[in-house]
Order: C-alpha cells, then sequence, then structure tokens
C-alpha cells in the first residue's frame, strides 16, 4: 500500500499543491443618499424611517435630503430618530457613494452626483434619452436598474409588489369612479343583497389581473378574465382557488362582454414591448353609458384605442360616454404602502451589498442584482440602450 502510494507521487499525481482559498469580502459600510423626488407624480419615498433604523444599526450612514418623506406622510424627525443625517443641501445627498431614487434622476441631479457612484433607480427606459446614458458613462457611474434585479426565485420583486398595488388598487379606483359624487352612474361596487352584483372584466392575468381579480371576487362582484394564454388563466384559477369565468382573448367574445361590464380594467404587458391595443374604439361605444374604464397598462401605451394619458390631479375623463381612468405609476396614488414594500426589497438589497463587501463585489458575484445593471463604471453594459441610442456597449457576459 505504502509503496503504491509513494509511486503514485513520484509519478506526480499527489505532489503537493498550493491551496487556493476563495477570497472573503469583510463587510462594507455604505454611505446612502436619499433625495426627494421631484417628478410631478412620484409621492414614494424609497426608504421608511424603520428600514434607515435597520440599516444604521447595521453601520451604514443615510444622508436624507429634509421633506423627502412628506408626500406618504413620513416626517423628518422619524428619520432623524432612526439616525438618518437630515441635510437641506440636496448636493450633499448627491455626494454620497450610492444614491437611491425611485424615479430616475434628471440630468441636473446627475449633474450634482460625484464621479465614480452608484445609481440606484428605475431605469424608465421610454422616457430617457442619449444625453442621460452618455452623461452617466462620462461620470463613471455604476448604474442599476431596481425593476431588473431578480429575486431566489427569479421574480422582479419590485415589479411584483408595484403590480400587486396596481391590481388592488385599480379595483378601488373603479369603485371612486362609480360613485355620483365623482360623475359615476352610483353603482355599489359589489352589489348587495336583492341588487344584481356588479360586472367587473378584467383583461390580462398577470399579477395586476390576479390582485385586482382578489379585489373584486373579496367585494362580491361578478369578475371575468381575458388572456392571450390559457396558462396563466388556468394559473389565477389556481392561485385564487376559485372557478372564474375565463377566456381567450378574441374579437366577438371580448365585444360580448365589454357590452355587459359596469368596469373594464386593462391589465395586459409583455415584457419590453408596448402593450397591444386589443379594445377598439367601436367596442368602448359599445359599453353602458357612465361605464368604467381603469387602463393600468397605460404606462406601456394602454391597451384601449380610446385612452388618453391623465394625471392624478386629473386623472378622469369621458369619451364616448364612459369614463376613462389612464394615469400611470397607480401605486404612486397609495404612497405610503408603496413605500413600505419597496423599503423591504431595499432593505435586502443594501444588506446584500454591504455583506460582499460593495457594489462592484456584489454585481460579480450575484447574478440575480448584474441582472440590473446598465452601466458599470461608465461602461454602457445593456444591449438594448446601446442599439436603441447607438452607444457603445459591453454585456457583462
Amino acid at each position: 500500500m505504502t509503496k503504491e502510494f509513494l509511486s503514485f507521487t513520484e509519478s506526480g499525481f499527489y505532489l503537493p499543491q498550493e491551496e487556493v482559498l476563495e477570497t472573503k469580502h469583510g463587510k462594507k459600510a455604505l454611505d446612502i443618499g436619499i433625495p426627494k423626488e421631484i417628478f410631478l407624480q412620484e409621492k414614494r419615498v424609497a426608504l421608511a424611517p424603520d428600514t434607515v433604523a435597520l440599516l444604521v444599526n447595521h453601520g451604514h450612514n443615510i444622508i436624507f435630503e429634509r421633506g423627502a418623506g412628506v408626500s406618504c406622510s413620513f416626517l423628518d424627525h422619524e428619520y432623524s430618530e432612526a439616525g438618518a443625517q437630515i441635510v437641506d443641501d440636496v448636493k450633499k445627498v448627491y455626494q454620497a457613494d450610492i444614491v437611491l431614487k425611485v424615479s430616475p434622476p434628471n440630468l441636473d441631479e446627475l449633474n450634482m452626483m460625484k464621479n465614480g457612484s452608484t445609481l440606484i433607480s428605475a431605469l424608465q427606459l421610454k422616457i430617457q434619452k442619449k444625453e442621460y446614458f452618455q452623461k452617466l458613462i462620462n461620470k463613471k457611474t455604476t448604474a442599476i436598474a431596481f425593476d431588473y434585479i431578480k429575486d431566489e426565485e427569479g421574480i422582479f420583486p419590485v415589479v411584483r409588489s408595484m403590480s400587486e398595488i396596481a391590481g388592488n388598487g385599480s379595483i378601488l379606483i373603479a369603485a371612486e369612479c362609480l360613485s355620483n359624487f365623482n360623475g359615476g352612474k352610483g353603482l355599489l361596487l359589489g352589489g348587495i343583497a336583492g341588487v344584481s352584483t356588479t360586472n367587473i372584466l378584467i383583461i390580462g392575468a398577470g399579477t395586476v389581473g390576479e390582485f385586482a381579480a382578489r379585489s373584486a371576487k373579496a367585494l362580491g362582484c361578478s369578475v371575468k378574465i381575458f388572456d392571450t394564454s390559457l396558462h396563466k388563466l388556468r394559473r389565477i384559477q389556481d392561485k385564487l382557488g376559485v372557478r372564474l369565468d375565463t377566456s381567450i382573448i378574441h374579437p366577438k367574445a371580448l365585444q360580448k362582454a365589454i357590452r355587459r361590464a359596469d368596469v373594464v380594467i386593462g391589465a395586459i404587458r409583455f415584457k419590453d414591448e408596448r402593450t397591444p391595443c386589443v379594445v377598439s374604439e367601436e367596442m368602448v361605444k359599445m359599453m353602458k353609458p357612465l361605464s368604467v374604464i381603469v387602463d393600468v397598462s397605460i404606462d406601456r401605451g394602454g391597451c384601449f384605442e380610446t385612452s388618453e394619458l391623465t394625471s392624478h390631479i386629473n386623472p378622469t375623463y369621458i369619451k364616448h360616454g364612459v369614463i376613462h381612468y389612464c394615469v400611470p405609476n397607480i401605486p404612486s396614488r397609495m404612497a405610503r404602502t408603496a413605500s413600505f414594500a419597496l423599503s423591504n426589497i431595499f432593505s435586502s438589497l443594501l444588506l446584500k451589498i454591504a455583506n460582499l463587501g460593495g457594489v462592484k463585489n456584489t454585481i460579480i458575484q450575484n447574478d440575480n442584482i448584474s441582472q440590473g445593471v446598465y452601466v458599470i463604471n461608465g461602461n454602457l453594459t445593456n444591449k438594448v440602450i446601446g442599439e436603441w441610442y447607438d452607444l457603445p456597449f459591453k454585456t457583462l457576459k
């Protein structure tokens, strides 16, 4: 046995080798800036006070612009008591190593960021211009779109959470629009004993459609769901645990359902594509007088031919006798709830970045987070952006 082992040793199979150990990165204290959201319809804030306290207790520094949480009823003293540094000068916020925002910064805000810092915000590619990305490149910024980050199960947690809020919110909005005091026909969403239930038609069986259906069924409404995917229709029935009236989208069936509906929710969505227009103007003309359309898909172009972009200040208009609600970013209407949801996601993200030794190490080691990276150290890594704006790019993989 010994001779055999020695012979192997002499032949080189078991010669002692230098042990290669995985390099461990120590935890890094993060310097995080939270500026006030200045985009007109954006009321959310990236971190709630409880999340700030959690991060401060882990040794991180939070620089918070005064008044940044007021729009969702978070007071400055709540943040100061949580350990945040409250500042009046927004330039100090943008000098942080990591700038965390809900809506993407404009060019003036980008100018205030120091070179080599990290931006974590929504991408909102449809509203950006070439100079926006050129500015990020010139400032050697690392930019991460939080709406493209995945979790351990391969789900986009920010998109999922905001879609849940939008789905629930769309039914509450429809209830308001049906009220006499808001110009509606005076229907109670759901009805009561002895009175026919309200008919809700939902176009799209994704997350928005699922949570709209949950809310509508909980109120006692009659619900019908259309989608292009039979798999999604089966899935939504399994998730809700009840039999729903479902149908594949085709013109005759959709036209028949629209004529009977009191409320139509547009919740159809395709990844990285404009929402297809599935409801024609002629179909809208067939709807009941003062029935309601809530086009949640308006941020991707809308799925009704009669949809026109509106705002939270003037959210509705009437066309062909039908009330239209076409406001993008419905979660901003429920800003406090949405901010808590975002905080839960961002606290996990920031703690992970700290535990992995900083943003650069995290991008290298975590594929789910690297999915959201579109600029790293001033190098564009997103192929879609590069081709769209004719900018040089190099993908991470």
